[in-house]
């Protein structure tokens, strides 16, 4: 152990960040309070998180779920628990705050080292809301052409298209998207700030879950895009892709992943409440079957959280790596995301079908919808084949593939 290691100083700094720590965990658990008691009336309502949002801000945890810095920020492994708790007690929420937790590391991926900092002490100091989507890198299904173009136009670009929005499209106070440069064929990242001229919004309507989350369709409209909004230039594949840059898609799906387990803790805690009030319908409180029903559920939950968390430790130490990460790193990091994906999707469906077989009561329908909304776009067997081509080949396409 270096001297460094045991010095005062080090000491008084790992006790002032466990004190942070503690403290942002505690602030997490009473939003989540807040958000459960009037949780299923707001799926019901459906509409964009204008006041979740507000209720995030509030509290301080859009300015605390950024990458973290001298005094600011909150680590990989403590952003992913914050997500958690709230996605129990609301899944469009958690799901909002794990798209914006992640899309604030957007400098770190993409921009200089500089660039990266100053935005990240903006987002903290106006508490940002963060939101985006971007492509995979797969040139070759792309036949349509981008849907996204940049041209430009004295010191900056021009951005034309439209692109659908996961999370928070008509809330958010920054939108990363990716587009093409039509002159040069680069694919550059860019910040979109909200209320630009030539900015429209097209909210998704009648979702079957996630009903919260906001939702749409960005429309872009020669949209001026200045030099300080580019984040930088991401390769068109990914041999050509700097390994902290690889890191950008398995880390938005890992924290995705704690959405899902968010779910399944909800779905399960709420059920056995239910339950132990009387109201589970087929099976009555000592029956040995309901016990049997119960231990399955909460095995499948502890499974899926096993596999997460290993996920997370070892995509947590990538991320301190930062520029020293080792260029091998990126394909095993992508291998574990994209297994506990699969444990997660696998627990968060079976779990939330079972629990409205044991307890009959308004609302517990919408952690299966939730579910269904979250795990619908990423088949299984894709990202197993992937997987299993990287255990046996050691292939990195082969789990970048599992992404796209």
């Amino acid at each position: 152990m270096t001297p460094a290691a045991t010095t005062p100083s080090t000491a008084g700094r790992r006790s002032t960040d466990e004190q942070r720590r503690a403290a942002l965990l505690r602030t997490a658990r009473d939003v989540a309070d807040d958000l459960a008691a009037d949780a299923i009336a707001r799926d019901r309502a459906g509409r964009p998180p204008t006041d979740e949002a507000a209720r995030l801000r509030e509290a301080g945890l859009l300015a605390a779920l950024t990458p973290p810095g001298p005094g600011r920020g909150a680590d990989w492994r403590t952003g992913c628990s914050v997500v958690r708790k709230i996605a129990a007690a609301d899944s469009s929420v958690g799901d909002v705050l794990a798209r914006h937790y992640v899309h604030t590391w957007s400098g770190r991926f993409y921009a200089s080292h500089h660039h990266a900092t100053a935005l990240e002490e903006e987002s903290v100091r106006e508490q940002w809301l963060w939101t985006g989507a971007l492509r995979a890198a797969a040139p070759d299904d792309d036949t349509d052409g981008p849907d996204l173009t940049l041209r430009p136009r004295g010191t900056g670009h021009v951005l034309n298209g439209r692109r659908f929005v996961d999370t928070a499209v008509a809330v958010a106070h920054q939108i990363v998207v990716d587009a093409v440069c039509a002159v040069t064929g680069d694919v550059l990242v860019v910040r979109i700030p909200s209320g630009v001229p030539g900015m429209t919004v097209e909210p998704a309507h009648d979702r079957l879950g996630q009903r919260v989350v906001g939702a749409g369709e960005v429309v872009l409209d020669r949209v001026t895009v200045t030099p300080e909004q580019v984040l930088g230039r991401r390769p068109h594949d990914e041999e050509s892709t700097s390994p902290f840059t690889a890191l950008a898609e398995p880390v938005l799906r890992l924290a995705l992943c704690h959405v899902g387990l968010g779910i399944v803790e909800g779905a399960l805690t709420e059920a056995r409440d239910l339950s132990r009030g009387g109201h589970a319908y087929r099976l009555s409180g000592a029956d040995p079957d309901l016990f049997l029903t119960y231990g399955e559920l909460a095995s499948a939950a502890q499974t899926a959280t096993a596999v997460v968390c290993r996920a997370t430790e070892v995509t947590a130490q990538a991320l301190d790596a930062g520029a020293q990460l080792d260029a091998e790193d990126p394909a095993g990091v992508a291998a574990l995301v994209a297994t506990a994906e699969t444990v997660t999707s696998k627990a968060a469906l079976h779990v939330t079908a079972r629990v409205l077989e044991l307890a009959d009561a308004p609302g517990l329908e919408r952690f299966w919808r939730n579910a269904r909304v979250l795990t619908a776009h990423h088949p299984a067997a894709h990202r197993l084949r992937s997987i299993g081509e990287h255990y046996l080949n050691g292939s990195h396409r082969a789990v970048a593939a599992a992404f796209h």
